[in-house]
């Protein structure tokens, strides 16, 4: 990422700009304390710590912190397969009091419009547990249809453009 800050235009439901932004000694423990709701911890995460640390730990993806104007409310992380040349998200998380605002829609368009502006993006994928209703009602709505392939547990779903 050459800017600290991913910025499209993008406003949620309640009109405030969304952007993501780099990891910093500044926003990290915001971005760490950001926690989805007691029903979607079979999900994601029980927090976005852990993401952060796969991000640090791993090397295969990059953590961004996800902004409604000034405020951290989520978290978000990328990454890049250059075997196969896909893009991936994963480890998508808004904060459970900020949920039902239009954050997450928000933010997968930030980044997959910044994701997809890239010369070598030819395609993006996710992956998502097949229970996950609002995900998967979420990602079909971007324009990501479901594959026959699991990860895991996870149905993976590709983006093709």
């Amino acid at each position: 990422m050459t800017d600290d800050l991913i910025d499209s235009g993008v406003r949620d439901a309640r009109g405030r700009l969304v952007t993501l932004t780099a990891i910093t000694d500044d926003n990290w423990r915001a971005v760490a304390d950001v926690v989805p709701r007691d029903d979607q911890r079979d999900f994601v995460a029980p927090s976005a710590a852990r993401y952060l640390l796969l991000s640090s730990r791993e090397g295969e993806w990059t953590s961004l912190g996800v902004r409604a104007d000034d405020d951290v409310v989520g978290h978000v992380m990328w990454g890049h397969d250059p075997d196969d040349g896909a893009h991936w998200v994963g480890g998508l998380v808004v904060d459970a009091p900020r949920q039902g605002e239009g954050l997450g829609r928000a933010a997968m368009t930030v980044l997959l419009r910044w994701l997809t502006a890239k010369p070598d993006c030819v395609r993006v994928r996710l992956s998502y547990q097949p229970e996950n209703v609002a995900a998967r009602k979420l990602y079909a709505a971007l324009g990501f249809t479901e594959l026959d392939v699991v990860e895991g547990d996870e149905v993976v779903a590709e983006l093709v453009l």
